[in-house]
């Protein structure tokens, strides 16, 4: 049984990771909901450590124990990566596992739906083909983005980050956008490679045998539900359970993330600027709903892309060089204006929280972390099989 005993250290100060925390970049409101999430006593998944370097801890067989804020920061990123690793691991599943059984039981129930067991494509009723896509890519999202609000319990406008918005976070998040999309674009336009739609709308599908609803349908969920979906999930509660252990740590580990859970090798890329640039823009606005646009406005630039390359005509490259041209052109104007605003206010974006652990000692720690490795390790085997093939 242990017993706090009074030790002098005069030149110690005293410890409390939750009040040195720096709350003065968001809302008063997300603030307070976020500190008094931190304090509760029951709450396994806070970084939570005080200590009086005047006190000290006598534990039987051990001594006289003061306790380490090392030691804290490793036993909360455990248990959160531990949490975050099991919600991946239902994205996989979902992906991969359940997908195909869904299929199976459809078609033996007599449904016009089949998977090729090689290749993984689905053919069938257009219908059926469209339903299943939808049904799986919405599941593998929303199902782990519940488990983790469900787990953590972190207050709504935290978990949802929903503070006034600022005008500039917003506007510079667009502009960065949609320059990074024109610059991902530049090598293959002129290469002479086409926006390959399967891969646009991660689907193993035949598409171009859908009439125009239903491509219509589809690109509409692709563009709208599922940017909102993956918002929930990256910047919703895994952003804000990260952001106890520095705002750099979070926007690391989430891109990471996002990049472990790439279907394509070819979607590695475009995740880390659309995870950048929508955490970003979050901070900065204080509102997941600009990381929610970020993504919106990624998945409609390359909608567009794809639709003006599908005319055949001679006049096709005019038609997308000008386009590019404009969205490039009009991203910096918008990144200008963004600077412009910056004049006139300042405000500070990212919170630094560093003690005895290093940005990099996080970081590698919570990649050790089961399930979470299991994951980056499945998922790198996965990538480089689907690179190969």
């Amino acid at each position: 049984m242990g017993i706090t005993e009074i030790r002098d250290k005069p030149n110690d100060r005293k410890i409390n990771v939750i009040e040195e925390f720096d709350y003065s970049t968001q809302s008063k409101s997300y603030s307070n909901s976020f500190k008094a999430w931190r304090k509760q006593k029951e709450n396994p998944f806070s970084f939570s450590f005080e200590m009086n370097p005047k006190e000290s801890i006598y534990v039987d067989g051990r001594g006289f124990m003061v306790g380490s804020v090392q030691a804290a920061e490793k036993e909360a990123l455990i248990r959160i990566f531990y949490i975050i690793g099991v919600a991946a691991l239902m994205w996989i599943v979902i992906n991969n596992v359940f997908s195909k059984l869904m299929i199976l039981l459809m078609s033996l129930a007599g449904m016009n739906i089949h998977i090729n067991s090689f290749t993984g494509s689905l053919y069938g009723g257009h219908a059926e083909t469209v339903t299943v896509s939808v049904v799986i890519n919405l599941a593998k999202i929303l199902i782990p983005a519940i488990y983790l609000l469900l787990r953590f319990r972190l207050p709504l406008n935290v978990s949802i980050m929903n503070s006034k918005h600022d005008s500039q976070g917003l506007v510079s998040a667009i502009g960065i956008i949609l320059i990074g999309c024109t610059l991902l674009r530049l090598s293959a336009a002129y290469s002479g490679e086409t926006v390959e739609i399967y891969n646009f709308l991660r689907l193993n599908t035949d598409v171009s045998v859908w009439n125009q609803s239903e491509f219509i349908l589809y690109s509409v969920f692709h563009v709208l539900i599922l940017a909102i979906a993956e918002e929930l999930f990256f910047r919703g509660a895994m952003f804000a359970v990260l952001r106890q252990f520095g705002d750099r740590f979070a926007v690391i580990m989430t891109t990471l993330t996002a990049v472990l859970l790439a279907d394509k090798v070819d979607d590695i890329v475009p995740v880390i600027l659309v995870s950048l640039t929508a955490a970003y823009g979050m901070l900065k606005s204080g509102s997941i709903f600009t990381a929610i646009v970020t993504n919106i406005i990624h998945r409609m630039y390359m909608l567009a892309i794809f639709v003006i390359e599908a005319d055949s005509s001679n006049e096709m490259i005019v038609t997308r060089n000008m386009f590019m041209i404009l969205m490039l052109c009009f991203g910096a104007i918008l990144l200008l204006f963004s600077w412009l605003l910056s004049k006139v206010r300042y405000k500070k974006t990212f919170v630094d929280v560093t003690y005895e652990l290093s940005l990099k000692d996080k970081v590698l720690h919570s990649l050790k972390v089961f399930p979470y490795s299991a994951v980056a390790a499945i998922s790198i085997v996965y990538i480089i099989v689907r690179a190969v093939l």
